[in-house]
């Protein structure tokens, strides 16, 4: 027998969780620009899915919020991308609302 969990397989409830994940974030970035807040919501409700199933969230939408307020990040509106040079090259993301800096490594 296959262990359940809310009535699913293991294997089902993680491909659901994964689903409704992106479809979480397809819909903040729509709503984005008409209510910001209601965007915010859409990214924490995805975070908790992916907590209390084990799924990670894609490296796509890892970039788009901020992991210190929740934020929706859209650049040149709420945060600031920078790419820098010194020792490695990495982007630089700035959450404008509270001030997070995020590095991510650029590969060569």
């Amino acid at each position: 027998m296959f262990p359940h969990v809310f009535g699913f397989t293991v294997g089902r409830l993680r491909r659901v969780a994964s689903e409704r994940i992106k479809i979480l974030f397809d819909m903040a970035e729509k709503m984005f620009h008409k209510d910001p807040k209601l965007s915010d919501r859409y990214v924490e409700i995805a975070r908790r899915i992916s907590m209390r199933t084990h799924v990670r969230i894609p490296r796509e939408y890892r970039l788009r919020f901020c992991k210190g307020c929740g934020a929706y990040l859209v650049p040149g509106v709420n945060c600031r991308v920078r790419v820098r040079s010194r020792r490695e090259p990495h982007l630089v993301v700035t959450c404008m609302r509270c001030g997070r800096i995020i590095r991510f490594p650029l590969r060569r």
